[in-house]
């Protein structure tokens, strides 16, 4: 595979003296000696005139003749090359891509709409203008396919009821899935001439038709996940109070008003309304 060739070019602004000198110097002998002799030199000063090329910062100008690869020019300046060149112009600026929304599964099988922001430049001008068509459209239709393999590596999400123990998932993961994507587009790309500055998830959410119940599965993982941090904190909290009762000696309980003790103080942690204290006016078993 052929390779980029980096060239400079013949100085624009001396060749462009000599265009001025060929285009209106016969021009100015004619009027003046009254003689169509020298207008013969015009036809020089037309054929330079195309060979004329500005590249600006960041930008190159890819030069073929007759379909031959001759090199690429990317230092900026003002330049004259062969008029017989085809110049193609690639720019090198940083572009930035934001996929459309797809709908992909996920490892686990849930439909998930997903899209990527890319950053990227071309690196290498030989590739971009002749391993692949449009290197554009090339760009668009590989990170598309990068996306949903990604998506299809790694799950939205894990459940501990499930028992999947996913250390990397597509919500949690920012950074490993960045990376992981990032490596993705730049091996499709590469084949371009493609520079792959950054890549990163830009939208990331549950498909509408499953997305009001995997809210509610999310509530309800979060839920049982508070409740048992809470148990975990009142029978600690009864463990201390039983303790301390027993130590200072403030009142002394068998077994059962042990028992009725826990629960009642497990109801009043563990509830969600605040309790309602009842006063006992009579005995301890009434």
């Amino acid at each position: 595979m052929k390779e980029e060739k980096i060239i400079v070019p013949a100085n624009g602004y001396l060749m462009l003296f000599i265009f001025l000198i060929l285009f209106f110097g016969p021009i100015a002998s004619a009027i003046i000696t009254e003689s169509g002799e020298f207008l013969l030199l015009l036809p020089i000063a037309i054929i330079i005139a195309p060979g004329f090329i500005m590249v600006q910062p960041n930008g190159s100008r890819v030069l073929l003749l007759f379909g031959k690869y001759i090199g690429t020019v990317k230092k900026n300046g003002f330049y004259w090359v062969n008029p017989f060149y085809t110049k193609k112009k690639i720019s090198l600026r940083a572009r930035n891509f934001d996929s459309e929304r797809l709908k992909v599964n996920d490892k686990l099988g849930n439909p998930v709409m997903i899209s990527t922001i890319l950053v990227w430049r071309v690196q290498n001008t030989y590739k971009a203008a002749f391993d692949v068509d449009i290197y554009e459209n090339f760009v668009r239709v590989q990170t598309d396919a990068a996306v949903r393999k990604l998506a299809s590596m790694y799950p939205y999400d894990n459940f501990a009821d499930e028992g999947h123990a996913e250390d990397i998932t597509l919500r949690s993961s920012v950074n490993e899935v960045s990376n992981a994507l990032e490596k993705e587009i730049e091996e499709r790309l590469a084949i371009a001439g493609i520079e792959v500055l950054e890549a990163r998830i830009g939208y990331l959410a549950y498909a509408q038709e499953i997305a009001n119940a995997m809210l509610k599965r999310q509530q309800a993982t979060a839920i049982v996940a508070a409740r048992h941090k809470i148990v975990e904190g009142a029978v600690s909290m009864v463990e201390m109070a039983l303790e301390e009762l027993g130590k200072k000696q403030i009142v002394d309980l068998d077994e059962e008003r042990k028992a009725a003790m826990v629960s009642n103080l497990m109801v009043i942690l563990c509830g969600d309304k605040d309790a309602s204290p009842v006063l006992n006016t009579g005995t301890l078993n009434h």
